[in-house]
């Protein structure tokens, strides 16, 4: 891996890991496309330079993370079961969803579907989204935690989880971005400080690695700031109907074309 590399996989990850298409899938798919093989540093710096758009987060919501205190306990609440359940699927989460591009396609694809048809629901009014996030509260906060969980499968996209989510639940697609925002911090936290210590020596093993792995936190926290911005003004006008045709139409072409 050199530091082009770093730098491409550090804006793609700074340009998905909040929008609905799945940052890990992306940067799988990419390292293919670079040439680059799959191993355990590659793996490591995926999740690692998650941390650069985490920063990004707290750049922008400190306040709401220092005075919301009923939002950040909800917050919190619903990091919990994605914590259970990925920490106890940790080994089947490397070894098996990662190595498995049909099942990352399929997935990649069916959650677009999703997308689109329950955007279709909303367009027929027999579904409305009216609520904000001051009227949350403490079991939807665990049950949004399950929608979470679903993301330890690449290619169903953490943030797109808890937006369709939050969705079901008639939240705003705005509120539930921003909900996705906020809970983005505890859980990519962990991931990259679990993997962090579970290969804390090929981290430290060489100079170039953390010069890697920094290069990729920078790039992926300066376009995650951009990103998130933008997406909260999109979805304030917009549905997730483009980010499900992206979805649908990006996995056929991989299909077709697809690394065995």
């Amino acid at each position: 891996m050199t530091i082009i590399h770093t730098i491409v996989l550090g804006i793609i990850e700074g340009l998905t890991e909040f929008l609905p298409v799945s940052s890990t899938f992306h940067l799988i798919f990419s390292a293919h496309i670079l040439g680059l093989m799959q191993n355990d540093f590659t793996k490591l710096f995926e999740v690692f330079i998650q941390s650069g758009a985490i920063l990004a987060v707290v750049f922008l919501y400190y306040k709401t993370f220092i005075t919301d205190k009923e939002l950040l306990k909800k917050t919190c609440i619903a990091f919990l079961p994605t914590a259970i359940i990925g920490f106890a699927f940790y080994k089947i989460i490397k070894n098996v969803f990662f190595e498995s591009n049909v099942l990352m396609l399929s997935v990649f694809i069916g959650v677009g579907i999703l997308f689109i048809l329950y955007e279709w629901i909303i367009v027929k009014k027999k579904i409305s989204l009216d609520r904000s996030l001051e009227t949350f509260t403490f079991k939807e906060a665990i049950l949004i935690g399950f929608f979470q969980s679903f993301a330890i499968i690449p290619g169903v996209s953490r943030a797109g989880a808890v937006i369709l989510g939050m969705m079901f639940l008639k939240f705003r697609r705005d509120e539930s971005a921003k909900f996705s925002f906020l809970l983005s911090v505890p859980t990519l936290f962990a991931a990259s400080f679990l993997d962090l210590i579970k290969m804390r020596q090929i981290v430290f093993s060489s100079g170039n690695n953390m010069l890697l792995l920094g290069v990729g936190f920078f790039v992926s926290f300066i376009v995650a700031y951009i990103v998130i911005k933008w997406f909260i003004g999109y979805l304030q006008n917009h549905s997730l109907v483009l980010f499900g045709g992206y979805r649908v139409i990006a996995g056929l072409i991989l299909f077709l074309f697809r690394v065995k």
